[in-house]
């Protein structure tokens, strides 16, 4: 298979692997493969790079079938388009489905998102893999700290690199840098029709709605989007709140606000 993407897709993808040192000599890159439009160029890209980087790594590839019942999942085509790229491929059967189910009405996607990467780590060290490569680009990120302030009330995303130190894994995200609007204009390039998602929440998520909130106000605010991804940044912090204090701190300043010691106050509990 030909591979090949233009200049301004390449600079992207280069400018996350540099940037954050993301593949290195030996490397064994184990990507998670949904199936979907980011997965697939994903592992297009990877291809790529294994081509053109003065880099010795491997790639392999693993779908997860989470197991939803009277949800065909064609991970057929998956399979001859990764046999394309030269890139070995595997699925395997982890039952979200039924874990989902005895959650009991509990976000489905934290129960989902838990098991799947439990899956891929557990995998990746079986078979002797030390990085872990997701389709995650710029959209994702920023949502996701979106998402993390709404509903956490905390600034916070997922980062590029992430080492996990009780598996001595590296999960990275290569398609950082790239708007979905590219990934799903990336079919013109590998020609892969994306595989629908077995998930019968899919469409239905917090993270949709907020999609769906960024996609509203950012006509009325042109700039929110980059306002969000540039917030995303250590240092883009302006003045906040300090952190809340504990109860006992509040207790001392309290005591000194009312002219008492902390033994007279005790004191005047006994009695």
């Amino acid at each position: 298979m030909k591979i090949n993407i233009p200049q301004q897709y390449f600079s992207k993808l280069m400018r996350a692997v540099v940037e954050f040192e993301m593949i290195e000599d030996g490397d064994h890159i184990l990507i998670g493969v949904s199936g979907g439009k980011d997965s697939i160029f994903l592992c297009y890209a990877l291809a790529i790079l294994r081509e053109r980087l003065k880099k010795d790594f491997r790639l392999s590839a693993l779908t997860i079938n989470p197991m939803f019942p009277d949800t065909p999942f064609d991970t057929a085509r998956i399979r001859t388009f990764l046999a394309g790229l030269e890139i070995p491929y595997d699925v395997i059967d982890v039952d979200i489905a039924g874990a989902i189910e005895a959650q009991g009405g509990k976000t489905p996607c934290y129960t989902c998102a838990f098991f799947r990467r439990g899956a891929m780590n557990r995998y990746a060290k079986e078979h002797g893999m030390n990085k872990i490569a997701y389709a995650h680009h710029n959209d994702d990120a920023v949502e996701t700290f979106l998402m993390s302030l709404l509903y956490s009330g905390q600034l916070t995303t997922f980062t590029p690199v992430t080492y996990l130190d009780r598996t001595d894994l590296k999960v990275i995200r290569p398609l950082i840098y790239f708007r979905e609007s590219e990934t799903r204009a990336a079919v013109r390039y590998h020609g892969f029709t994306p595989v629908p998602s077995p998930c019968p929440h899919d469409g239905h998520t917090i993270r949709q709605e907020v999609k769906e909130l960024i996609a509203r106000l950012s006509p009325k605010i042109p700039d929110l989007y980059e306002h969000l991804a540039s917030g995303m940044r250590e240092g883009a912090l302006g003045e906040l709140w300090p952190a809340t204090k504990t109860r006992d701190v509040m207790k001392e300043t309290y005591l000194r606000y009312m002219g008492k010691s902390a033994a007279a106050h005790a004191d005047s509990r006994k009695k």
